[in-house]
């Protein structure tokens, strides 16, 4: 078990994939590590400078503040706070954004897919499926934990797939983490970062795939960090 544990930390620690050139940035900005508050603001790139994009807006994330997750981003080697399955914590790092997502069709140029309560996101550590959104309908089913991707609430009813610990082939790393979006709710979450339904729309109608949108989160320290990362790669 303690070698398993020790392969998982060195994949954790030693993957970060180039970092794509990238015109367009979500930027979310904390105190510390163990608040449940942050700031959103988004930025556009027009030649060599960013610059702002829309108000910056107030949010939610995971309950127990962030924690480094596994992205994009290269983590410092005395980091602290490192996510695992089940912490209450949201990611922390530079993440690239997969699908939009919602429970009826939102004419967008982004890609986006309408889900069904059939549709799961897997955050059992044990399945193959463990942290991917699957059809439940079409697999044979082998995970006990998962998380109807449409449900009675609206929490789900807009959102976005963060790319997080589910970077290439390698595929997700067991107990790194599973299931982190961007989506609508007005309280702390087991790991998300949330806002309420018009912010997520909108933001939903701004993202243009073709500009590789970008998620940075972070503390205040942490965030200037990651944009020199970000600004040394394009």
């Amino acid at each position: 078990m303690k070698i398993l544990l020790a392969l998982c930390l060195s994949l954790f620690f030693a993957y970060a994939q180039k970092m794509p050139h990238s015109e367009q940035l979500i930027v979310v900005t904390t105190k510390n590590w163990s608040t449940p508050n942050g700031t959103l603001q988004r930025y556009e790139k027009t030649g060599n400078s960013w610059h702002k994009a829309g108000k910056e807006i107030s949010i939610k994330l995971g309950r127990n503040g962030l924690c480094w997750g596994r992205g994009l981003h290269t983590i410092p080697k005395n980091a602290k706070y490192i996510k695992k399955e089940g912490d209450g914590k949201a990611p922390a790092g530079i993440f690239s954004l997969k699908q939009a997502f919602g429970y009826q069709p939102f004419v967008v140029g982004y890609p986006y897919e309408v889900y069904r309560s059939t549709d799961h996101c897997v955050d059992d550590t044990k399945s193959k499926y463990y942290n991917k959104i699957i059809d439940s309908t079409k697999i044979k089913k082998d995970y006990k934990s998962f998380e109807h991707m449409k449900f009675p609430k609206d929490y789900y009813k807009y959102g976005i797939v963060v790319n997080h610990n589910h970077i290439d082939e390698q595929g997700a790393v067991p107990g790194a983490g599973s299931c982190i979006f961007m989506h609508i709710k007005k309280v702390p979450t087991a790991g998300c970062t949330v806002m309420s339904e018009s912010e997520m729309k909108t933001m939903i109608k701004w993202l243009d795939a073709d500009k590789n949108p970008l998620l940075l989160q972070g503390t205040e320290e942490v965030v200037k960090d990651l944009w020199k990362q970000i600004k040394s790669s394009q």
